[in-house]
């Protein structure tokens, strides 16, 4: 009898394992194939921020920088965690999350089931199986739902990130580091076997917004 706690700790283990693993399987089953002309998994290259040079008009350029820009934001890897109803989704047909989760008050899951119970530090490979893996980041977390971009135009969410008072209260400066920078955002390219990244590269996508923000943050019509 002295046994049954450590055999039922272990049992629990087992299943929370399993859990993780069976949903993981569930939740990402192989994405659809990409457009022709793409290599598998990709999407064409970000255009360079010297191929906006030639439009002469500022507003127009900066509108131009941020649509090259918002093939990033508004790719599934991006907002799949910007939700407006504090449920993540998953895959690019932006599935609700299985299991069903939310991110409760922080962002990093709720008491009894915070989002490190399966998100580790780094994608983890599931033992058998072939292309797949668990999501992982060391910074793993959804948006506050001041920032959702599900459901929004590119329009409404350049005005997003713009507006202080539903960005956190950050300015441009910030809001360039995060996207040139952060290690969560990063994830985007690298999101593991099986997994479309999103286009270009983390450094190129920092320069279309840094040019952007430095040919006026202009914002395309909603």
């Amino acid at each position: 009898m002295k046994r049954l706690p450590s055999l039922l700790v272990m049992v629990g283990a087992a299943l929370a394992l399993a859990g993780c693993k069976g949903a993981a399987r569930k939740s990402e089953p192989p994405e659809p194939a990409p457009r022709a002309g793409t290599e598998a998994g990709t999407n064409p290259p970000l255009q360079p921020v010297s191929r906006f040079d030639a439009i002469t008009d500022g507003k127009a350029r900066s509108v131009a920088l941020f649509k090259e820009a918002g093939r990033v934001i508004t790719h599934p890897r991006c907002t799949n965690c910007h939700p407006p109803d504090g449920i993540p989704r998953q895959g690019l047909e932006q599935r609700v999350h299985v299991p069903h989760v939310t991110g409760g008050a922080d962002g990093h899951g709720v008491p009894g089931l915070p989002c490190t119970a399966c998100h580790q530090v780094a994608n983890t490979r599931l033992v058998g199986e072939t292309l797949q893996s668990v999501p992982g980041n060391p910074k793993w977390a959804l948006a506050p739902v001041e920032m959702a971009w599900i459901g929004k135009s590119l329009g409404e969410i350049c005005q997003q990130l713009k507006d202080p008072q539903r960005n956190g209260g950050h300015d441009l400066e910030f809001i360039h580091h995060h996207m040139a920078e952060d290690v969560l955002v990063g994830w985007g390219w690298a999101p593991g076997e099986g997994r479309q990244p999103v286009p270009g590269t983390q450094k190129e996508f920092g320069a279309l917004i840094r040019a952007w923000i430095d040919t006026g943050a202009h914002c395309p019509t909603p």
